[in-house]
């Protein structure tokens, strides 16, 4: 069995979005910047939405991003984020298993390209029979970020820093009251993003 790891990017100063995060700004007012490493540069919801061809990663952002999709088998998200991105057009983004920690399990859209699971602990599970000998990532939002570390479940924990204060949002800690211990795997670094790994001690 893999690993079951999680991963977000945050502003300097602790947020994972930008103000009024929702449907068509998934990453709130100003946050699409917090993003720039996937996309090799500046890119906005408006070329999103004109159809513009968006960047990719490179240099240190690539190769992250490359060898964590490798170890990759299932995606677990949360409710607001699928919400906020739009159900990503109905289509899996990943193609991989992907199942979203929601209550409202009955709301499932038909087909096959996303899972609604009721808790995060059961979604783990599910990722996991999925995923076989591969990873597990939960992807976010932060609130899911945060069940499934105060669960225990999070083996592997990757804060991307980008080189932006945002001043409002929503904090990936926000609210979080428990003493978690981290171990240092490894740093990479790019102009967009720092990229810091770690893993979760137990006991």
């Amino acid at each position: 069995m893999g690993k079951v790891t999680a991963g977000i990017t945050t502003s300097v100063d602790g947020y994972v979005v930008g103000p009024d995060d929702g449907p068509g700004a998934g990453l709130g007012v100003g946050g699409e910047r917090l993003h720039n490493w996937v996309f090799g540069g500046p890119w906005s919801y408006a070329d999103d939405a004109a159809g513009k061809t968006l960047g990719e990663p490179t240099g240190e952002d690539k190769a992250w991003l490359d060898q964590a999709i490798a170890r990759l088998g299932a995606v677990v998200g949360g409710r607001w984020t699928y919400e906020a991105a739009g159900h990503w057009g109905d289509q899996n983004p990943w193609g991989l298993p992907f199942f979203i920690v929601t209550h409202r399990v009955d709301e499932q859209p038909e087909g096959d390209a996303f899972v609604f699971v009721d808790g995060v602990e059961e979604a783990v599970a599910r990722a996991q029979d999925a995923a076989g000998d591969k990873d597990v990532n939960v992807m976010g939002g932060a609130d899911v970020i945060r069940q499934a570390l105060a669960a225990g479940l999070v083996e592997e924990l990757s804060i991307i820093v980008a080189p932006l204060i945002l001043g409002g949002g929503k904090r990936l800690f926000e609210g979080f009251t428990q003493d978690v211990e981290l171990e240092h795997l490894g740093v990479r670094q790019s102009p967009f993003a720092t990229f810091i790994d770690y893993r979760v001690k137990r006991g």
